[in-house]
């Protein structure tokens, strides 16, 4: 590991640094000792020398991404280390050698001390996503231990890391496998099937995170008219029809998504009667939704990537939730997620409130839902959270 330069803190500058939050904003950079290039590694000390971490040099606001903290150095095996140790806190908590579902989130980022960098598992094939400049350039070695630890089970590893970096990602040399190759490969979550795209299909192929949620909405769903709106490959879909809902239909504006939903629904046995897939704007179909669904669920994108978009973002929210509201059954049960970093729990609460008053509708908390536990999240880095999502008994 060559260490490229020393962050030097300002007086009185490092306490978030000595709590362990992974972030070093340029505003407490005194001085610098070197001078950095974007992902290079770099240490970080006090005004007094006194050693304090070793992370990434970023170009922005956060000025360094930690991913060791002091008194001690990294050793040289850190990064193997580090990944078994996520690995051994996927086995202990039931999602590594799970028979019925072989897919999950390996690393979360600054949730498992690695931040900038993603990785899941599906069913032998790990996709790394690394969303910083540092990260992308220690692929090679990432690959190189996650082999290590998975031995001949794990048959290919892609970076799919382009689209994450951003602007940064002029930089890259696109995606592909650092090891190992395969087609688009089929899961086991929780019994049911999917087919995962990796290559094409959004972020890593499949949205991880929504897992337990996903079986949540099974408990409500024998009997009823389920709606999935933003449904991409239809994860909620195949859970309702899997737990006997009597029809249910999946909404997406992009057509692939729902040729791909298509595909889950036969490899899963589920016929056409069922299912009514709609290729339509979610927001254009809630404004004039029928009104004779018991059970609807509203995940959408991110409306909010950044701060500054903040305002619209809860605009968008409060648009669909209204809708949903305005028109759900009576007794109905509404899953609703916000996925937006940038706006907090307490915000997207607050928003369901104006909704449900715009609706003129009586609203009850059900569950309060997050991330699934392969998603840990810091106790030092509570801006991990990201998905929120709360489920409400309409009357």
């Amino acid at each position: 590991m060559e260490v490229k330069a020393t962050i030097v803190l300002g007086k009185g500058r490092d306490e978030a640094v000595r709590r362990f939050h992974p972030w070093v904003f340029s505003g407490a950079i005194h001085h610098i000792n070197g001078k950095p290039e974007d992902g290079d590694i770099v240490e970080v000390t006090d005004i007094n020398g006194r050693y304090l971490g070793t992370g990434h040099a970023c170009h922005g606001s956060i000025a360094v991404k930690l991913f060791h903290f002091g008194p001690d150095k990294p050793a040289a095996d850190f990064l193997v280390s580090k990944l078994r140790n996520c690995h051994l806190l996927r086995k202990d908590i039931g999602f590594a050698g799970n028979k019925k579902s072989n897919a999950y989130r390996l690393v979360f980022s600054e949730g498992d001390g690695l931040p900038g960098l993603v990785v899941d598992y599906y069913n032998g094939i790990a996709v790394i996503q690394a969303h910083s400049m540092g990260m992308y350039l220690m692929r090679n070695e990432i690959a190189d231990a996650l082999n290590q630890i998975y031995g001949n089970s794990l048959k290919a590893v892609y970076d799919k890391s382009s689209e994450a970096l951003g602007k940064s990602g002029s930089q890259s040399e696109g995606d592909g496998f650092l090891s190992g190759h395969a087609q688009n490969i089929e899961i086991l979550e929780n019994g049911h099937r999917f087919l995962i795209d990796f290559v094409d299909g959004q972020k890593t192929g499949f949205f991880l995170d929504q897992r337990d949620n996903r079986a949540l909405l099974g408990r409500y769903s024998k009997g009823k008219n389920v709606l999935n709106t933003f449904c991409y490959t239809g994860g909620f879909s195949v859970y309702a029809l899997g737990a006997g809902a009597s029809r249910v239909t999946s909404l997406d504006s992009s057509r692939k998504a729902m040729d791909a939903l298509q595909q889950n629904l036969v490899l899963n046995g589920f016929s056409g009667h069922q299912h009514e897939s709609i290729v339509a704007d979610a927001k254009v179909y809630l404004s004039n939704m029928p009104a004779d669904f018991d059970v609807v669920v509203l995940d959408p994108p991110a409306f909010a990537k950044r701060q500054a978009d903040r305002q619209k973002g809860m605009q968008g929210y409060r648009f669909i939730n209204t809708a949903a509201l305005k028109n759900i059954k009576p007794g109905g049960v509404l899953f609703t997620f916000s996925c937006s970093q940038a706006i907090s729990r307490e915000m997207f609460s607050s928003v369901l409130m104006s909704s449900a008053i715009d609706a003129g509708r009586s609203v009850r908390v059900l569950h309060q839902l997050g991330h699934s536990a392969d998603h840990p999240v810091s106790v030092f880095h509570p801006e991990g959270e990201y998905l929120k999502g709360l489920v409400l008994r309409v009357e």
